[in-house]
């Protein structure tokens, strides 16, 4: 997948093109479905599908106060688009400026004159241009003004509830990655870099992983968790807590310090991917380190026997 940032004259590069617009925000099963629609256009067509969005997420220039956190980090979203079939990933830099065009403008100056589009996929509550104002109705009508095709992907529902990125950050907030699953279309995700933490894990007998995640990431809530991780092209198994180490009462911050079975060696500056499958217990405070280790020991009893049953009644959602 070619990653452009600039969007001017990308229709001599690209002369037939099919543009999703939006923030793709965890690349749920709504962006999955709008995703599908626009790569099998570009396969009957012979076009080039491609993706519009912009960074940094337009919330954060217009009220960062109230900007959502992110589900996914920008390496692992475009890997993910790239896997889904995008062949053309447009990276707008938003500004307020930018935030100032009018929705008949943007399509008019972007869409239109610098990226001649042939086809646009947007999602049923998409808006766009100055204050939102820009819907999909208002889409339709510009593309039969300029000539271009325009698909409306309906809202996906899954379990009775529309799939979209909020619902996804409430499930994650309140520590159910299962039920964030459904609706993301695989277990929650994190990339980061193993950096070095404050050694207290390997003093305990139970050496871990602190990783250092792109900023702006939300974390599951607070807890201990049964995760699957890839790094050094293997995948292991084990137990990852999301806190602040309220025993030791040392940290400001949650972080994901994961702890791997049956692994021996150093992980330090490596990237690692965690997998969150089940969350274990909440995070709490221990009387004494004793207590702690007595408690880790049953954690990973516990994860072991869950990945044990989990692989014998349904290896598919592990491989």
């Amino acid at each position: 997948m070619e990653v452009v940032r600039d969007w001017h004259r990308a229709k001599e590069r690209f002369p037939f093109l099919g543009v999703g617009l939006g923030n793709f925000d965890g690349v749920h099963l709504g962006h999955r479905r709008l995703i599908e629609r626009l790569v099998a256009w570009a396969a009957a067509t012979g076009g080039t599908a491609a993706v519009l969005t912009f960074e940094p997420h337009p919330a954060m220039v217009l009220n960062p106060q109230k900007a959502p956190p992110l589900l996914l980090s920008s390496e692992l979203k475009r890997r993910f688009l790239a896997e889904l079939g995008i062949e053309v990933l447009f990276i707008l830099p938003f500004t307020r400026e930018f935030a100032s065009l009018q929705p008949e403008e943007f399509v008019a100056e972007v869409l239109v004159k610098e990226m001649g589009v042939k086809a646009v996929f947007v999602g049923y509550n998409h808006t766009f241009g100055r204050g939102g104002k820009g819907n999909p109705a208002l889409l339709a009508s510009l593309g039969e003004r300029y000539g271009f095709r325009v698909e409306v992907i309906p809202q996906v529902v899954v379990n009775g509830l529309p799939v979209s990125s909020t619902l996804i950050r409430y499930l994650l907030e309140k520590g159910e990655v299962e039920e964030a699953r459904r609706y993301l279309g695989y277990y929650p995700l994190y990339l980061g870099t193993v950096v070095s933490g404050d050694g207290r894990g390997r003093e305990l007998g139970f050496p871990t992983a602190n990783l250092e995640l792109e900023e702006g990431i939300l974390l599951p809530a607070c807890g201990v968790y049964l995760v699957r991780v890839r790094v050094l092209e293997k995948n292991w198994y084990g137990v990852a807590n999301v806190g602040v180490l309220p025993t030791f009462g040392e940290r400001e911050r949650p972080r994901i310090e994961v702890f791997l079975f049956d692994f021996q060696g150093e992980l330090y500056g490596l990237k690692m991917e965690v997998s969150f499958l089940r969350r274990l217990r909440e995070e709490r405070r221990f009387r004494s380190p004793e207590e702690l280790v007595a408690q880790i020991r049953r954690d990973v009893a516990c994860a072991r026997e869950i990945i044990a049953q989990m692989e014998k009644d349904a290896p598919r959602l592990l491989g």
